[in-house]
């Protein structure tokens, strides 16, 4: 497939600066650029590739001035990241799609499938489970019983959605997630024994939601987990029983939600961030990597780091004392060798 600069700046609202016909077929990091690569150029730190990248075209920020010449025909743009975004998106959505019921797929009776929807080879399909027009549900995907799914979703390969539970439209599940087992719930008989608490209630996926791969979003103790609109999970995250996660809201790998936290919309939290149990984070709240939180965040618009996790601000002047305890524990080894020695005397 290919494209000229002329039809990118079309499709873009862009500015052309050099060959409208100059042609790309396929795309590249700026710095690995090479003839027929379309690329893009956002941030300044790769500024100085744009003069020696070989690809044929570049998009670029409306204010960027070169300080030498540039051999690639430009396309300038409000938004270079935006742009190069925008045409992955069209050209992911210009690939055949699959279409089909494989008959290695399992389907009960009692399920409806709508139209125009793929079933790959040996998933399974529960009783009065629903599934939506235009979804793609890779091979090897388990569906329980009296799940609903929405239009337009892609089940990726390996996927397991227990029962009972539903997906809105448009929402991306990548490999190996889990959706719906078992929140972590056992009330202690003895000092060495637990008794499971059954998981009665099931998980709730909003629309255009996307979760990564190896992903797990545990089903209520009783109720629903909620995975409000528009939610981006990344790969390997973990979301207990009870939980609800906000609108909008991104999370980065390896974040782990203990069971009926609540967690606001817009929210943006980096790897490796933990929440504890029934706490509630604000709208907005921003959290660094690694961060612990163990109480309520109750301002919206909060950026908290560290463990435990304290005003993002308050960490970095933490961080510089941080750094020079050994010296200033020398200090004090000095000053106390100072107050003995006046003791003495």
């Amino acid at each position: 497939m290919e494209f000229s600069a002329a039809t990118i700046a079309g499709f873009l609202k862009g500015e052309i600066e050099g060959d409208p016909e100059t042609v790309v077929h396929t795309i590249a990091k700026i710095e690995e650029g090479h003839q027929g690569a379309l690329s893009f150029l956002a941030n300044p730190k790769y500024e100085h590739f744009i003069y020696s990248t070989k690809s044929s075209i570049v998009l670029v920020n409306k204010n960027f001035v070169p300080s030498s010449k540039v051999e690639a025909t430009l396309i300038r743009v409000e938004n270079a990241y935006e742009a190069f975004a925008s045409l992955l998106r069209l050209v992911d959505q210009s690939r055949p799609r699959k279409k089909g019921i494989h008959p290695t797929a399992v389907i009960e009776q009692t399920a409806s499938v709508g139209k125009d929807v793929y079933i790959g080879p040996y998933s399974y399909i529960g009783e009065n489970c629903i599934i939506g027009d235009n979804c793609s549900i890779y091979p090897q995907v388990y569906i329980g019983d009296n799940t609903k799914i929405g239009s337009g979703c892609t089940i990726n390969p390996g996927v397991k959605i227990y029962h009972d539970c539903i997906l809105g439209e448009g929402c991306i599940i990548h490999a190996g997630t889990v959706i719906g087992s078992d929140g972590f719930g056992f009330a202690p008989q003895s000092e060495t024994e637990f008794m499971k608490i059954p998981q009665l209630g099931n998980v709730v996926i909003e629309d255009h939601v996307e979760i990564g791969a190896n992903a797990a979003i545990d089903r209520a103790t009783m109720g629903s987990t909620i995975i409000r609109k528009g939610v981006k999970l990344d790969n390997l995250i973990q979301i207990g029983h009870n939980v609800e996660v906000g609108e909008n809201t991104v999370m980065a790998a390896q974040t782990g939600i203990a069971g009926s936290s609540k967690v606001g919309r817009n929210c943006m939290f980096a790897g490796q961030v933990g929440i504890a149990g029934h706490l509630t984070i604000a709208d907005g709240t921003k959290l660094g990597a690694q961060a612990g939180v163990a109480g309520n965040i109750k301002n919206e618009n909060s950026i908290f780091t560290g463990y435990p996790a304290i005003d993002h601000r308050n960490f970095l002047k933490s961080s510089v004392i941080f750094k020079n305890l050994p010296e200033l524990k020398m200090k004090l080894d000095a000053l106390e060798k100072t107050i003995e020695s006046l003791k003495i005397k």
